[in-house]
């Protein structure tokens, strides 16, 4: 089964992506780690900075490994790039 998300894109990562959110179609339960391949399978500049990004699904971090997440139509999910500043 698969559902529709929106992914979001913040500061470096939406400069990368050149997009600030779009729709995506997942698999209903998927793992955080094939979850970033799938985003970054559509925008490859995103690797550039794939050691340092998170993931937020529904406004909570997650970890990017083998833990299956499971998503729900409509369901948001943020790309985090590192964010500096002082």
């Amino acid at each position: 089964m698969t559902c529709e998300v929106l992914v979001l894109y913040f500061a470096k990562s939406s400069e990368l992506a050149g997009v600030r959110s779009e729709n995506l179609t997942v698999p209903r339960k998927i793992t955080s780690k094939e979850l970033w391949e799938k985003i970054a399978a559509l925008h490859p500049g995103l690797c550039a900075i794939k050691d340092h990004i998170v993931l937020a699904v529904r406004q909570e971090y997650v970890n990017i490994g083998d833990d299956i997440i499971t998503l729900r139509p409509g369901d948001e999910i943020a790309v985090i790039p590192p964010i500096s500043g002082g």
